[in-house]
C-alpha cells in the first residue's frame, strides 16, 4: 500500500502528460470514420468512406492485404533471424573464452553506432552484386545484419546473469555443450529471447528507408512505404485516406505494446558484464 501511496504523483504526472497525445489519437480515429463541413473541425456525418482501401483497391496500387502481409514477413522474419543468431552468438560470448572475445564485442558496437543511412549506398552495391537488389529477402537479410550487433550484446547481457552451476550440474552428468545451452540456459534467459523477438519486430515494422531504397519494386512494397507514397503528389493527395492508413499501420504496434509491455521492457534487465 506504501509503494502505491508513494508512486501515485508519478502516474498522475505521466496520465496529464500522455493525455493530450490520447485525446490526439482519438480525435484521429473519429475523424476518419466522420466527415466534416469545410472549414470546421467538429463532425458532422459518420462515414466509411475513408476505410474503403480495407475492401477496395485503388488503380495503380497493390492491396492493403498485399501491402501488409509483406511487411509482416518483412518484420517476423528479420526479427526471426536476429533472435536465432543473437541468441547463439551471445550465449558463446558470455561463456566461451574464444580468441578475440574483446576484440569482438568492441567490433559489434561499433557496427551498432552506424546508422542505417550511412551504409545504404555499400549496401545497395552488395545487393545488386549478389541479385537480391530489388527483393524483399534483401531488406529482410540487410534489415537483421543491422540489428543483430544490438541483439547480440543485449542477449549477452541476459546469459551473464545465469548462474554457472546451472551448466556445471549439466555438464557434470555428460550432456554435450549444445544441450546444456538448449535445455538448461536457454529457458533462463526466455524473457530475454521474447522481448528481443518484439523489439526486433517493433523495429522492422517501423523501418522506411531500407524498403524504400532497396526495394522500390510495387510487389515488395511495405506498410512505411505504402503510407509515403499517399502524399508523394503534394498537390493531389487525399489527407483522409492518409490518416485512416496511418492508423491502420500503428494498430498492430499499439497492439502489442500494451498487451507484451512487461516483456518489452525486460529488455533492458541483461547485464553488460564483461
Amino acid at each position: 500500500m506504501n509503494g502505491h501511496q508513494k508512486s501515485w504523483p508519478i502516474i498522475l504526472v505521466i496520465t496529464i502528460l500522455s493525455a493530450p497525445l490520447v485525446l490526439a489519437y482519438a480525435y484521429l480515429f473519429v475523424d476518419t470514420i466522420t466527415n466534416s463541413p469545410p472549414g470546421s473541425v467538429v463532425p458532422h456525418e459518420f462515414t466509411l468512406e475513408h476505410w474503403s482501401f480495407l475492401w477496395q483497391t485503388r488503380p495503380g496500387r497493390l492491396s492493403i492485404w498485399r501491402v501488409t502481409l509483406n511487411s509482416l514477413l518483412f518484420a517476423t522474419t528479420s526479427a526471426a533471424l536476429v533472435v536465432v543468431v543473437s541468441s547463439m552468438a551471445g550465449y558463446v560470448l558470455s561463456r566461451l573464452n574464444v580468441p578475440g572475445r574483446s576484440f569482438f564485442l568492441a567490433g559489434v558496437m561499433l557496427l551498432h553506432a552506424f546508422p542505417a543511412i550511412t551504409l545504404i549506398v555499400a549496401i545497395f552495391i552488395v545487393l545488386q552484386m549478389v541479385g537480391l537488389y530489388n527483393s524483399l529477402i534483401g531488406v529482410i537479410l540487410v534489415k537483421a545484419a543491422i540489428d543483430m550487433p544490438l541483439g547480440i550484446w543485449l542477449m549477452k547481457g541476459f546469459y551473464d546473469t545465469v548462474p554457472w552451476e546451472i551448466e556445471m550440474a549439466g555438464i557434470q552428468d555428460g550432456a554435450s555443450r549444445f544441450t546444456v545451452w538448449r535445455k538448461l540456459v536457454l529457458p533462463q534467459v526466455r524473457p530475454g529471447i521474447f522481448a528481443l523477438a518484439l523489439f526486433a519486430f517493433l523495429l522492422a515494422w517501423g523501418e522506411f528507408i531500407l524498403p524504400q531504397v532497396l526495394a522500390p519494386s510495387g510487389n515488395a512494397q511495405v506498410l512505411s512505404v505504402y503510407l509515403a507514397s499517399l502524399i508523394a503528389d503534394d498537390n493531389n493527395f487525399d489527407m483522409a485516406l492518409f490518416k485512416s492508413v496511418g492508423l491502420f499501420y500503428i494498430a498492430p504496434v499499439l497492439v502489442l505494446f500494451f498487451v507484451f509491455q512487461n516483456y518489452l521492457m525486460n529488455i533492458y534487465g541483461g547485464g553488460t558484464k564483461g
